[in-house]
């Protein structure tokens, strides 16, 4: 009879990934990312447990979306009075908040719990191609597509 092995939160080991968006689709990269951050590309992959690695994605500024989503596509958000409400296009998202619009795409494929705030600390979104993170010697991640 096989055992199931269920990971502990002290025994979890991370590795770094760096994912280059030039020239990425928005939501293929932000899935790549996510199951990362959740860590169902391990073999002891938990659901009640952060299991993840860290990821890092650069380029941020220089990810597409295919088709006219960038001048469909919306993001709301409301300050909590009245009138509050601000809306903007994926292209005003992309050309003044490019991080803001990357953490948003992968915010939304991680859970909405308090685990999912652990999760989404293993982020790091730049813009350009740099990165403060060589002491951690992230391993490239290729985005499939």
């Amino acid at each position: 009879m096989r055992q199931t092995t269920m990971a502990k939160p002290a025994e979890v080991v991370r590795t770094w990934y760096v994912i280059d968006g030039e020239g990425q689709t928005l939501g293929r990269l932000a899935t790549t990312a996510a199951h990362v951050l959740r860590g169902k590309h391990k073999p002891t992959y938990t659901p009640n447990v952060d299991c993840g690695d860290c990821v890092i994605i650069v380029n941020a500024d220089k990810v597409e979306m295919t088709g006219n989503k960038l001048n469909t596509e919306k993001y709301y958000n409301h300050s909590g009075y009245f009138g509050g409400m601000r809306v903007r296009t994926a292209k005003e998202m992309k050309e003044k908040y490019p991080v803001e619009w990357v953490a948003h795409a992968v915010k939304g494929m991680l859970p909405h719990t308090k685990l999912g705030d652990k999760m989404r600390k293993h982020l790091f979104v730049y813009e350009g191609p740099e990165h403060p993170h060589a002491a951690q010697q992230p391993v490239e991640l290729k985005v499939k597509g």
